[in-house]
């Protein structure tokens, strides 16, 4: 593979650049707190940087760790949701961090495993994927179940193709029906039949949710009503007595938190990082993987809260830098 140039590095500091500034804009017309925002920004290029580096020296053994790793955070988060849940309004649902650090480590191993030439390791590593999948399943995460298995089938269709480009292009158009259909429910746009379907799956409650973020991004369209201002403006969030103060969608977050910029550095981040991918030194099977999982988390992340958990975004972009890796030169 042809080395992928320093294209991808210069538009990935250019976005994260971005990424950290606009908050501090749109915070200082409203009296926002970008300190979340800024810390996801960090979160992001600290998973990278490291991927990028363990990714060179020993790619097999960091996504390995991360898979169980992740796999221990989702057991303990999903044991503390249990004990702590209050049956009030409506539980955070499948597309939670704990649903999300499944499908993580999943992908990890996944990632693993087509990085692997042992076959028996390659086995072990699929094996592991499947595992987890199972541990979703029977913690009740019917989406983190679809989802890990959905990347576990990619991987091993990955296995056997050549061609990147389509593939990646095919994970982007996905996110983007992704995003465009809550946007819709938000915007109650949807057919009759359509949207009783999809807010019985989705539930009132976060549906509420994203009507309200839908209009206080039409009240503040380019600078949004500031970052981490939604629980304050929400009348959903007011009227609950158990929630997190989020919208429960990434992209509607930021169109009412930081308006229509907000939204585009959001969309920049996800397109740079298939940028990446597409201009990886690393294998196919590799890259088809980890595009994979990072489209299976954009999903999840457009229809829940899955990035409102620093552990999910940085160990996503963490697995990005692993699958963007160059090898070190030396012995095997």
């Amino acid at each position: 593979m042809k080395d992928r140039g320093r294209g991808p590095d210069v538009l990935g500091a250019l976005v994260l650049g971005g990424c950290a500034v606009w908050p501090l804009i749109s915070a200082a017309g409203h009296d926002g707190r970008p300190e979340g925002a800024l810390l996801a920004v960090l979160a992001v290029t600290a998973g990278y940087v490291f991927g990028r580096i363990s990714g060179s020296l020993v790619p097999v053994a960091t996504a390995s760790v991360v898979s169980v790793g992740a796999l221990v955070a989702a057991l303990i988060s999903s044991h503390e949701s249990v004990g702590t849940a209050v049956a009030v309004v409506t539980p955070s649902g499948d597309t939670g961090a704990a649903a999300a650090l499944l499908v993580l480590a999943a992908g990890a191993a996944c990632c693993a495993a087509a990085a692997a030439r042992r076959p028996a390791v390659r086995t072990a590593l699929r094996l592991l994927a499947l595992a987890v999948a199972g541990t979703a399943s029977l913690l009740g995460s019917f989406v983190g179940f679809i989802a890990a298995l959905g990347v576990l089938l990619c991987s091993l269709a990955a296995a056997r193709m050549r061609r990147r480009l389509l593939a990646l292009a095919s994970f982007g158009l996905v996110t983007a029906l992704v995003v465009g259909t809550s946007w819709a429910v938000a915007e109650r746009a949807l057919p009759e039949g359509l949207s009783v379907s999809l807010e019985g799956q989705l539930t009132q409650y976060r549906v509420g949710l994203w009507h309200d973020a839908a209009e206080l991004a039409k009240e503040n369209p380019v600078l949004g009503a500031g970052p981490d201002r939604f629980g304050d403006l929400s009348p959903t969030v007011s009227q609950s007595l158990d929630t997190d103060g989020k919208p429960q969608s990434a992209p509607l977050q930021q169109a009412a938190e930081q308006g229509v910029v907000g939204v585009l550095l959001l969309g920049a981040v996800f397109g740079w990082l298939l940028y990446g991918l597409g201009r990886s030194p690393c294998s196919t099977p590799v890259v088809l993987t980890a595009g994979a999982t990072l489209t299976a988390l954009a999903a999840m992340a457009s229809a829940g809260n899955a990035l409102s958990s620093t552990p999910v975004t940085a160990g996503a972009s963490l697995l990005a830098g692993l699958a963007t890796a160059r090898r070190a030169a030396g012995p095997a």
